[in-house]
């Protein structure tokens, strides 16, 4: 069946996988919201995927995937993941800009072409934002905003690829595998300190960076209005 996906069908499996993965209810509202479409033209599309055989919704209108849909849905993610490490490894497109220009890239690419873009990245385990291409691998983090100061945090991904949020959290210096000290959360601003360098973030940025933190804040699913920041483009 996924051989047989539109590439609209492509951008909107992508999306309800990423609302999956980050604990957000696979809404019509919230996957509107995540795609910045009107809720009619969100409306028609999930009823063609519906009839297509990708998802299922209940009497509350929530989403779920069947089963060949789930596997269609981790598969565009996982190659559009593989994407990115490629263009930001091989082709050395910078880490902030890859995101829109695999997803230009993901829905052309040939079965030799994706077998040479897997050949290039070897044993790459997540994207360039910190997300496993390997989609079950996902490690279980903690959003920046909750951890008070003195904790030591290391960064384990970007959860929204919107790409102006992207060139904030670089400009910033906030990427994944950064390592250092919450030295400042004031429900403002969470600033991160690093060989000697400091990061520093708004509180709802901080919302959509998880991390590894010691000590640990309780785990809870990131708040939906931060998650979905991007003005032109919400990413996944």
């Amino acid at each position: 069946m996924g051989a047989h996906a539109t590439a609209a069908e492509e951008e909107y499996l992508q999306t309800l996988f990423w609302l999956f993965e980050a604990g957000l209810p696979m809404t019509g509202a919230n996957l509107a919201r995540a795609m910045q479409l009107s809720a009619p033209t969100v409306h028609e599309m999930l009823g063609r995927l519906e009839r297509d055989g990708y998802i299922v919704r209940d009497a509350e209108r929530t989403i779920d995937f069947t089963p060949s849909g789930r596997t269609d849905a981790e598969t565009i993610v996982s190659r559009h993941r593989m994407i990115e490490r490629f263009l930001t490894d091989v082709v050395g497109v910078p880490w902030d800009d890859v995101h829109e220009e695999a997803e230009h890239l993901e829905h052309a690419m040939t079965p030799r072409f994706e077998a040479y873009v897997r050949t290039a990245v070897g044993d790459a385990k997540t994207c360039p934002h910190g997300h496993p291409i390997r989609v079950g691998e996902r490690v279980d983090g903690v959003p920046l905003a909750d951890c008070m100061p003195g904790a030591q945090v290391t960064i384990l991904r970007l959860e929204n690829e919107a790409e102006d949020l992207l060139h904030y959290l670089k400009q910033a210096g906030i990427e994944p595998g950064l390592a250092g000290e919450v030295t400042v959360n004031d429900g403002q601003q969470v600033v991160v300190s690093s060989d000697g360098a400091s990061a520093s973030v708004t509180a709802s940025v901080a919302e959509t960076v998880s991390v590894l933190a010691d000590p640990s804040p309780p785990p809870r699913t990131a708040l939906p209005e931060q998650l979905v920041l991007g003005r032109e483009r919400y990413g996944r």
